[in-house]
């Protein structure tokens, strides 16, 4: 590990003046659960770490005026799954209790995991963020949609397609000392397309304080994740689904976000417009499913992805119309509500 300076500012104005306008000259501590592996394996070397979990603004919770939720980047994963705030964003919860480590949950931050870097094996391995090597080699859990370009990795937050899906924003401050704006989650990420920019669209010297969640407003919310086991390793594809309905059960609104299948959390306009006008049932949400993956263009070893996508997509849509998903753990959750 390269020797850095270490600081632990008090306020969020402290942190902005110690971030470097440079890229990679500083970078932001919190939970340290991503940081830190990627500290020891010298894949990010900064001359400066900046501890933002001595900032008392950013681990707050806060119901706003006329509905919604405010919840700063440094409140841990664990306190936000347990909060009666989250009641109504089921989605989130849901994400949330997906990384099933205790570990993981009790000291992993929103921010940290809404940004964390890609889980892309030649990254990790110091070969870069946007290695040619991903095109003729191991691809497996690298991205179907929105490869075209140089990226191939995976946008890995468990929890951005849900807040996404509810049409969440994000509170920004710096680089000037009285800088500040709020825009759409959706806006945050980026595909980079050379080596010089990020999988996030933030200056370096900026920093993420606080996510916003609009009103629940009448909408229902899930989130389904295709897992390889119950471990805490990452999802191989997921979805989140967010539906206001009427009386009738009729699809008013609707937003379906996939994760873990392309470099940025992905919208899928396609499974919105299939679900619009109509009752969901297995079969429009197995033709939302079958919409949300039309366009993926898999990789030489992760064509297996595009079925497991669209199984999330569906699965996602049917649990947020409240329906059984065909799955053990919907199973499993009637039998506890039986009980």
């Amino acid at each position: 590990m390269k020797a850095f300076e270490y600081a632990a500012p008090a306020t969020e104005k402290e942190v902005l003046q110690l971030l470097s306008p440079e890229p990679s000259r500083t970078e932001i501590l919190a939970g340290g659960t991503d940081l830190v592996g990627l500290l020891k394996k010298l894949v990010v070397t900064p001359d400066r770490v900046v501890n933002i979990m001595e900032v008392e603004s950013l681990k707050s919770i806060q119901v706003l005026p006329g509905g919604g939720v405010s919840v700063g980047t440094a409140v841990t994963l664990d306190v936000i799954a347990e909060h009666s705030c989250l009641d109504v964003y089921p989605a989130v919860r849901q994400a949330i209790h997906g990384i099933n480590s205790m570990q993981l949950q009790c000291q992993g931050t929103l921010g940290g995991e809404l940004l964390q870097r890609p889980r892309c094996w030649y990254f990790r391995q110091g070969r870069g963020l946007l290695s040619t090597e991903v095109e003729t080699g191991a691809n497996r859990l690298h991205a179907i949609l929105g490869n075209s370009g140089p990226a191939k990795f995976v946008s890995c937050s468990r929890i951005a397609p849900a807040l996404m899906a509810l049409g969440a924003e994000v509170r920004v401050i710096g680089p000037g000392p009285n800088d500040e704006k709020r825009l759409p989650l959706a806006d945050l990420f980026q595909t980079p397309q050379n080596n010089e920019e990020r999988e996030n669209t933030l200056l370096p010297n900026q920093l993420v304080t606080h996510i916003i969640l609009p009103p629940v407003a009448g909408r229902t919310c899930a989130t389904y994740e295709v897992r390889h086991g119950e471990g805490p390793e990452f999802p191989l594809a997921a979805a989140a689904a967010a539906l206001r309905m009427d009386h009738r059960g009729v699809v008013e609104t609707a937003r379906v976000v996939m994760g873990q299948v392309a470099p940025i959390p992905w919208l899928s306009s396609e499974a919105e417009q299939v679900l619009l006008g109509r009752v969901v049932d297995e079969r429009v949400a197995e033709q939302a499913g079958e919409a949300a993956v039309s366009r993926a263009t898999p990789l030489s070893e992760n064509t297996y992805k595009v079925q497991l996508a669209k199984v999330a997509v569906k699965r996602a849509i049917l649990l947020a119309a409240g329906l059984d998903c065909g799955d053990f753990r919907s199973h499993a959750r009637q039998i506890e509500e039986l009980v």
